[in-house]
């Protein structure tokens, strides 16, 4: 979409509706709020992770911060020698970075380089490279889905004339063919009445565009997700969730390109996406044991010698009361 100079969020919300007789899918309205050139949630230039004042949520990069970066480095390096590669003639590339924040600063000697591609920059991936990329593939625009008179439905907006706000309604059919297959090929024809399905297609569209191309090397993308079968079977009110001011909140609609939208990754689907452009062992682990198996060298050594603070930051990403259960990591190598 060219938007208009000096158009806001809420300016090309308006007029892409208009051009679909006042509604838009979710799909659209959470692309153009997420990432609208200039004005968009990831596209403006603000902090929006971390703990600080006016942040929205905290990320395993931002909490664990060099931690963190230490700990995937070690991986990637395991990942790259398993396979009888050496690190140093590899890139490590990082998708999604945030603005200020240098995970790998500590660990560029260990590879031939690092590089970092904004949200929304044009990525170029080097022949030989290790990809990671944290919490991206759930920042991504996402159809919804609601089973209602024996048949799934597909969920929109339009803008209330009384009171300005986006109200979500059902639209008259499915909107894009991709949509209709994944429906078609993939969900029950029967479930309760009322159930909601969040699918974020953007994310195994842009899975496959990083993996396109013949550079060959490792992956290393951790993430919130579940699989289908997990969102059939224990989410009757969908996945989708809205973050602000580090509160979660059901309002999708409001604030619009102000508040971080996102859904859960159905992990089956990317790892199998990843298998079909070459990466045969991919696979996705607990982060936890992902980082037990892959980087053992550095958990051991931030035990034995670490600081106070690097502990207390190890806890926060391998514990499986915090973020070593609840986040999964799509790993393998190509090439090698």
């Amino acid at each position: 979409m060219r938007a208009a100079m000096g158009a806001g969020v809420s300016e090309l919300l308006d007029a892409a509706a208009a051009k679909n007789g006042g509604l838009l899918s979710f799909r659209d309205f959470s692309a153009i709020a997420l990432f609208a050139p200039g004005c968009g949630y990831y596209a403006r230039e603000r902090e929006r992770v971390g703990v600080a004042p006016g942040t929205d949520f905290y990320t395993a990069s931002s909490l664990g911060g060099e931690v963190f970066g230490g700990l995937v480095a070690r991986a990637a390096r395991t990942l790259l020698e398993r396979a009888g590669a050496d690190p140093r003639e590899f890139t490590l590339v990082e998708i999604g970075s945030e603005p200020g924040q240098d995970l790998f600063a500590g660990a560029a000697d260990a590879f031939a380089g690092t590089r970092r591609f904004r949200l929304g920059d044009a990525v170029e991936i080097p022949e030989k490279a290790v990809v990671f990329a944290n919490e991206l593939f759930d920042a991504q625009p996402f159809h919804r889905l609601i089973f209602r008179d024996g048949a799934w439905r597909e969920t929109g907006v339009f803008r209330s004339r009384e009171s300005g706000e986006w109200i979500e309604t059902l639209l008259p059919a499915l909107s894009t063919d991709a949509l209709r297959s994944f429906v078609a090929r993939e969900l029950p024809a029967e479930i309760d009445e009322g159930w909601r399905l969040d699918i974020a297609l953007d994310a195994e569209t842009l899975l496959e565009k990083i993996l396109a191309g013949a550079w060959r090397g490792a992956i290393v993308f951790p993430d919130y997700g579940k699989t289908l079968a997990d969102c059939l079977d224990s989410f009757p009110e969908g996945t989708a969730r809205a973050y602000f001011r580090h509160a979660q909140t059901n309002a999708l609609t409001a604030r619009p390109g102000e508040q971080d939208l996102t859904c859960h990754v159905f992990w089956e689907r990317l790892e199998k996406t990843a298998r079909e452009r070459g990466f045969a062992d991919a696979g996705v682990l607990r982060q936890e044991a992902f980082f037990m198996k892959f980087a053992l060298p550095e958990t051991e050594r931030i035990v034995a010698r670490g600081t106070p603070r690097e502990r207390a930051r190890l806890v926060e990403l391998i514990h499986p009361a915090k973020m070593g259960h609840a986040f999964r990591v799509l790993s393998g190598t190509r090439g090698l």
